[in-house]
C-alpha cells in the first residue's frame, strides 16, 4: 500500500515522517539522505503508517524540505509525452530516440519554494513532471518490465522542471538553462509504492495551473517512453543508486511551443544570431511565460485518490 513520507525541519532538526490526515508522524530512525531512507527506512515508514496517525504533528507546525537530497542524481527525459511532442512540432510517429539530460542537483528545492527568475532570463517556463525514485543500485544492463518495475522504483514524487528557454534553446544548454538554483521544486513528499501500486501508474494525472488557470492536464498513460523501457535503456549507460531521481518528462501545455510555419521558414533564411533574436522577441510577447508575481499550483494523483503525490505551490520572484 502506498505510504507518503516527507522530509522535514522542526526546531532546527531534520528528519522524516509519515504524512496522513493533514499531519505527520516522525520516524525514529536516522536517515540523512534520500538513499538512506530508501535503503533502511522503508520498513519503519510502512509500520508507522499501519499503526495510524495518533501521534501526528500538524503540517502547519513543520517546514517541509525537498524529499530528494542534493547528493542524489537528477536525470531527466525530454519531449516524452505525446501531447508535448506534438506541440514541439515533432510527429510522434517519427520519434525514434529517448532524449536524456541532467539537471544539477543543486537546483532541488522544497515543494513550496519561491522560484527565482534570474535577471537575464525573460522566457521562464514550467514543466510538471512525474519523478521515479530509484530503489536499488543499478551497475550494469538490466531488463526492466512492468512486472518487475517495483524492484527498481521505490517511490514516486512531483518535480517541476523549471526552464530558462532563452538559455536552453539558443545556447543548446539544457543543463545550464534548467539548473539555476530553485529550478527544481520537488515534493512535498515521496509516495512509497509496491508492485500493486505501480499497476495504477498510468492512471496518475498531472495538473498544473498558473494564477488559477489550468495549463497542463494529462495522464501518465500519455508517456511516449514508459518507465520500463527507459530504465532498461539507461542501465546500459550509467549507474544509479537508491534515492536517485528520474524525471519522466512533461505533458503538453508549456509556454514554449513550436513557432508557426511562416516564422520557421523566415528563420531558416536568417543568420543564427538574427534568428534567435526574432524568436526571443516573439517569446517576449507570449503571456504564458512566467513573470514575477505569478503563482504555480501543481499536483499529481490518480482520479480515485489511491495514489496522491501531493500539491506544489510556488511564487515566481525576481532575481
Amino acid at each position: 500500500m502506498a505510504t507518503n513520507v516527507a522530509r522535514y525541519e522542526l526546531n532546527g532538526s531534520t528528519g522524516w515522517g509519515v504524512v496522513a490526515e493533514g499531519g505527520m508522524t516522525p520516524l525514529t530512525g536516522d536517515y540523512p539522505t534520500t538513499g538512506d531512507l530508501i535503503r533502511e527506512g522503508q520498513g519503519e515508514a510502512r509500520s508507522v503508517a499501519a499503526a495510524g496517525t495518533e501521534n501526528n504533528i500538524p503540517l502547519s507546525h513543520i517546514r517541509l524540505l525537498s524529499p530528494i537530497t542534493q547528493n542524489q542524481q537528477y536525470v531527466c527525459q525530454g519531449t516524452n509525452y505525446i501531447s508535448h511532442l506534438r506541440e514541439s512540432g515533432i510527429d510522434p510517429k517519427k520519434q525514434t530516440f529517448n532524449m536524456i539530460f541532467r539537471k544539477a542537483s543543486s537546483c532541488l528545492a522544497p515543494a513550496d519554494t519561491d522560484i527565482v527568475r534570474p535577471r537575464h532570463v525573460k522566457l521562464l517556463d514550467y514543466e510538471i513532471e512525474l519523478g521515479l525514485v530509484l530503489g536499488r543500485d543499478i551497475t550494469g544492463p538490466e531488463k526492466v518490465t512492468w512486472q518487475n518495475l517495483s524492484n527498481y522504483v521505490a517511490a514516486l514524487v512531483i518535480t517541476n522542471d523549471i526552464s530558462a528557454r532563452d538559455v536552453q534553446l539558443p545556447e543548446w544548454q539544457f543543463y545550464k538553462g534548467k539548473s539555476y538554483r530553485t529550478f527544481g521544486p520537488t515534493g512535498p513528499w515521496l509516495t512509497l509504492v509496491d508492485g500493486e501500486d505501480l499497476t495504477h501508474f498510468q492512471k496518475l494525472r498531472l495538473q498544473l495551473a498558473v494564477n488559477g488557470r489550468e495549463r497542463q492536464n494529462a495522464l501518465a498513460a500519455d508517456l511516449f517512453f514508459q518507465p520500463p523501457e527507459t530504465l532498461t535503456e539507461l542501465s546500459e549507460v550509467q549507474d544509479f543508486a537508491p534515492g536517485d531521481l528520474l524525471a519522466t518528462g512533461t505533458p503538453g501545455g508549456v509556454a514554449a511551443r513550436a513557432p508557426g510555419k511562416l516564422v520557421m521558414i523566415l528563420s531558416k533564411l536568417m543568420p543564427e544570431q538574427k534568428k534567435w533574436e526574432m524568436l526571443k522577441k516573439a517569446g517576449a510577447n507570449n503571456p504564458a511565460f512566467l513573470k514575477p508575481g505569478d503563482k504555480i499550483a501543481a499536483r499529481i494523483k490518480t482520479d480515485d485518490g489511491r495514489l496522491d503525490l501531493g500539491v506544489q505551490n510556488n511564487l515566481i520572484v525576481q532575481g
